[in-house]
């Protein structure tokens, strides 16, 4: 069960022992995932300003402000869903995140689903880039169907005169 002190980022731990910290910049995000969790909150508590900060100078022109102010205080933010990391860890230099991001607009559930890159620099996490995760590649399994061979949806009629047409 979620409590008003509960961080939005889903950790379960207290806002001002998770994320907190970072986003008032007393402290540096240790990991890739921290600071993906930190982004998060930073936007479901409208504090853009973090967004802003924590994007890797190369991306900084790409970065709406507005567009992002819009979106975070628009929004009722649902829950951050971390679905994969690769590195990423206080030892490491770069990493991934995988991760689904829920909220609602004008009454519609969404969810924003991103793969997103960091970089360590000069001890501090930063954003590179995110792309939208690819979807699934689907194999037909099983042998083709004739034009003359039953249709697989079983009505008995040949295919082409079923789900062949």
């Amino acid at each position: 069960m979620t409590t008003a002190t509960d961080c939005p980022c889903g950790s379960g731990k207290p806002f001002a022992s998770c994320c907190e910290p970072y986003l008032s910049g007393k402290a540096a995000a240790p990991t890739a995932e921290a600071l993906m969790r930190a982004r998060y909150t930073s936007y479901a508590t409208g504090r853009v300003d973090f967004i802003e900060e924590t994007h890797a100078p190369e991306s900084r022109a790409d970065f709406d402000r507005q567009a992002s102010e819009k979106w975070a205080k628009g929004s009722q933010w649902k829950g951050l869903q971390i679905l994969a990391i690769k590195d990423g860890g206080e030892a490491d230099r770069e990493g991934i995140v995988s991760f689904v991001a829920r909220f609602a607009q004008g009454g519609r559930d969404y969810e924003h689903r991103e793969i997103a890159s960091f970089r360590k620099e000069d001890g501090r996490w930063l954003f590179v880039d995110g792309k939208s995760p690819k979807p699934d590649t689907f194999v037909k399994s099983g042998p083709e169907l004739g034009r003359n061979d039953p249709c697989s949806c079983g009505s008995g009629k040949k295919f082409k005169k079923c789900h062949g047409k």
